[in-house]
């Protein structure tokens, strides 16, 4: 079945009902009042409804025509936003970004800069995942995400583009009440071994799984995220290395406690990563952007320049 209902029934109705006469909307829509009246009197007579009542001076939509436009307005908003879509589209702007970040990093300042995307280009949908280890490598080879933010360590063979941001300061922290609390230091990894330690799952669905900072011959504690792991060692379930940024304030509150390990970890290197084929003015807005913040190990990402004012 054919809807005699079309785009430009849809328009008269609505410029008529917006000027609040026929004549009016003519002039809106540069056509004649005749070509006006013969839209609306042909799309009641295909609907057997009449959409105007015709008893008044002005021109006032019937029940059934106001229902008929409130909902056609519905039709036309998403007609214009498909058009202003593939106009943006042809002109090199993707339709769609998916950014994964990695669950190390805090996300504001990433959203601080998708706020500002989004009032340059709201036509491009941007999709945020969160991705841990080697998730965010995984995310980007298999063509779940176009951009990854805080991918650790050095990425699978492929034509990958990089860009550093800086390296990841782990530190080993157990609850303020911990045991561990009274052992000699710097901990020997033997008085480390008793105790459970508190891993945060890998997010890769086809890369071999990555593992961080774990110490072999342990019992462990599997968790989603690093906001879990912080928890987990603040309440004492376990133990094991939490990125500093992440945890200034737990440490100055005294609900974490850093011990100084004999074999510390060193700092992982993070990057930014897309496929270097990928042209669209989407991915290359926010790589100039993600271009002009590096990351501080006892703050997170900041602009370049600054040391201690997160964005």
């Amino acid at each position: 079945m054919i809807s005699p209902i079309t785009l430009d029934a849809l328009r008269v109705l609505d410029a008529i009902d917006r000027k609040h006469s026929f004549a009016a909307a003519a002039d809106a829509l540069f056509r004649v009042p005749s070509a006006v009246s013969y839209t609306v009197s042909k799309l009641e007579e295909d609907l057997g409804v009449a959409l105007f009542d015709r008893s008044r001076r002005r021109a006032v939509l019937t029940p059934v025509g106001r229902l008929v436009l409130d909902q056609g307005r519905h039709i036309l908003d998403a007609v214009d936003a498909l058009t202003r879509v593939v106009q943006s589209v042809a002109d090199g702007w993707e339709a769609e970004l998916r950014i994964g970040v990695d669950n190390v990093l805090d996300p504001e300042p990433i959203y601080h800069l998708i706020g500002a995307f989004n009032r340059l280009r709201p036509q491009t949908e941007i999709r945020v995942v969160e991705e841990v280890l080697g998730g965010t490598w995984d995310a980007l080879t298999s063509g779940r995400c176009d951009l990854v933010v805080g991918a650790a360590g050095e990425g699978p063979p492929g034509h990958i583009a990089t860009m550093p941001l800086g390296a990841v300061e782990f530190v080993f922290a157990v609850a303020a009440d911990h045991p561990l609390c009274e052992a000699e230091r710097p901990l020997a990894a033997a008085a480390i071994r008793p105790w459970p330690t508190v891993v945060v799952a890998d997010s890769s669905r086809y890369l071999p799984a990555r593992s961080s900072g774990l110490l072999d011959g342990r019992s462990r504690i599997v968790v989603p995220t690093f906001a879990h792991k912080v928890e987990a060692q603040r309440q004492g379930v376990g133990v094991g290395f939490l990125p500093r940024h992440r945890i200034v304030d737990e440490l100055a509150a005294g609900h974490l406690r850093e011990l100084p390990l004999a074999e510390p970890r060193l700092p992982q290197p993070i990057s930014v990563a897309w496929q270097a084929a990928n042209k669209g003015k989407a991915l290359a807005w926010f790589i100039a952007e993600l271009g002009r913040l590096r990351f501080d190990a006892g703050v997170g990402l900041v602009a370049n320049g600054t040391s201690a004012n997160p964005l």
